[in-house]
């Protein structure tokens, strides 16, 4: 008898699946509009790596990819646009030579910084307007939901 709850419920449709991923494409694309994140001619990639960069300290290159679910050639596109934005720096690393550790500037854990602030100041906003007080607790748990769908591991039995 399998016990595992999430095998006995019926299966999801393509449809409600497609359903989630267009209004999480919808809201990246509001948050990065209502933040200011387009006017910064950085690409999502890009800022990500930035955010990165700031959250993390000196970090090599590799670390970065990884973290991002990215090739190293990926990273090193980003890099030297952000790089040549001064938005980051390298400098070698003093436990190996051979590598890289890349730094943020002051200038960009502020971008990123007001960035982050300007989608929190939307949805809290946007929370607000749209979502009644009888409804709180469902955006809780739809918050909830969302974590878990990022965490899943279906590497087990998956697609």
């Amino acid at each position: 008898m399998n016990t595992n709850p999430l095998v006995q419920q019926p299966a999801v449709s393509a449809a409600t699946a497609q359903r989630l991923q267009d209004a999480m494409a919808r809201l990246r694309g509001r948050l990065r509009s209502e933040s200011g994140q387009n006017a910064t001619g950085l690409t999502v990639t890009q800022l990500g790596v930035l955010a990165s960069v700031v959250g993390e300290g000196p970090v090599t290159a590799a670390r970065l990819a990884a973290a991002q679910h990215v090739s190293a050639q990926a990273i090193a596109q980003s890099l030297a646009v952000l790089k040549a934005a001064g938005l980051v720096h390298t400098e070698p690393d003093p436990q190996d030579g051979r590598k890289k550790l890349i730094s943020a500037d002051g200038s960009a854990a502020e971008l990123v910084d007001r960035l982050l602030a300007g989608r929190a100041t939307f949805l809290a906003r946007a929370i607000g307007h749209v979502v009644a007080p009888e409804e709180r607790e469902v955006v809780e748990q739809t918050i909830e939901l969302l974590e878990r769908l990022a965490d899943a591991d279906l590497s087990g039995g998956g697609i």
